[in-house]
């Protein structure tokens, strides 16, 4: 197990040093990036449903079968080689929570951080294996009609990442019509519409079927309507954005280059006005749930309009962008950062990824009492 666990944790590692310095980040959110995995991750979800049965090419598998038949048991030596063939051999079957931390690893920067989560994503992999060894096939599960049950659900996980990541480059109506048809043949197939005698464990899934349903029909209303929220599929309101400056106060005024920031600075730094400057990009899902569940809540909208509300959207993470990202020593979106009437951050007060409202809320008061 230990031997399998390092390879991820070397995996992990490396994607954490170059991750960062190789703009990962970005570069991994291009459409000609973003469509192939997630027809990737769609591909698993039907072979997940049992159409098919995804293996590694013959080429690539059975020489490791060769070396895994050819390593001694009974040895250390042997086992160490068994668990690192292991993780190469089982890899494909972790592929969607592997691909996932893998992003985030490379995002991230952090070596160390990167090398422990894959060391203990290798853990949970061999932990099972030295139960089942332990125990001999008294602790084997027994199969039966249960376990198509279990790969179902995770076909339906696999496509739910398919669409998340699909959001990142269609519009928000159709994500949200995506979202209603993943949701909708979910409830289908768990027999929403089969009104036939059952059992109550049936009549159970049959009512999580008819919710499913009920969200599906709400989603794709929501999409006619223009919708984008797949929390809120009905509408909810959220701050408006506007090109230029704001025309009143509560609005947010989105810049692109390096030299719109400067001049919307300078700007409030002339008004003796502070400032709150969102760092955002449409590829960055905690940017939107910070759009649409923390500047959206009442506590926190009461205190924005005391502030020049600025939106600085790295969606395309030119160099010069980057060059910015750099200059406030920052990774990348989302972040929040707060500057005074006269101009200097309140670098106490900065936000870098996700918060809550209250803890928004909480720091637009702190800044509150320094003005």
């Amino acid at each position: 197990m230990l031997p399998m666990a390092l390879c991820f944790a070397l995996l992990g590692a490396l994607m954490g040093m170059f991750g960062a310095s190789l703009n990962l980040q970005a570069q991994l959110q291009s459409p000609w990036v973003l469509v192939p995995f997630a027809a990737f991750f769609a591909l698993f979800a039907v072979a997940m449903f049992g159409f098919f049965e995804l293996r590694l090419p013959g080429f690539i598998r059975e020489p490791l079968d060769r070396l895994a038949g050819d390593a001694r048991g009974g040895s250390i030596l042997g086992a160490a080689t068994l668990g690192v063939l292991s993780s190469l051999l089982v890899s494909p079957c972790v592929s969607a929570p592997l691909a996932a931390s893998l992003l985030y690893i490379s995002a991230s920067g952090d070596a160390w951080g990167g090398g422990l989560q894959l060391f203990a994503l290798g853990l949970g992999m061999g932990t099972p294996l030295v139960v089942f060894g332990a125990g001999g096939g008294a602790l084997l599960p027994k199969s039966g009609a249960w376990m198509n049950g279990v790969r179902n659900a995770f076909g339906v996980l696999l496509l739910a990442v398919a669409v998340w990541l699909l959001e990142r480059v269609v519009s928000g109506p159709v994500a949200l019509m995506l979202w209603g048809m993943l949701a909708g043949g979910a409830g289908l197939a768990l027999g929403a519409l089969e009104f036939t005698p059952k059992s109550a464990a049936r009549r159970l899934l049959q009512l999580l079927g008819l919710m499913f349903l009920t969200y599906a029909v709400a989603a794709w209303i929501g999409a006619l309507q223009g919708e984008s929220d797949p929390i809120h599929p009905l509408g909810r309101s959220v701050p408006s954005i506007h090109a230029g400056p704001p025309s009143t106060p509560g609005e947010w005024q989105n810049l692109t280059t390096p030299a719109q920031l400067d001049a919307a600075l300078a700007e409030a730094r002339q008004a003796g006005k502070p400032v709150l400057l969102d760092w955002y990009a449409d590829w960055c899902i905690s940017c939107k749930v910070i759009e649409r569940q923390v500047l959206t809540d009442p506590t926190v909208q009461a205190r924005l309009p005391a502030y020049r509300l600025l939106r600085f959207d790295i969606t395309e993470s030119n160099p010069a962008q980057r060059g910015l990202l750099d200059r406030y020593n920052l990774f990348g979106p989302p972040a929040i950062l707060f500057f005074a009437p006269g101009g200097d951050e309140w670098s106490d007060l900065r936000v870098i990824g996700e918060i809550d409202a209250a803890g928004l809320a909480e720091r637009l008061r702190r800044a509150a009492t320094r003005q």
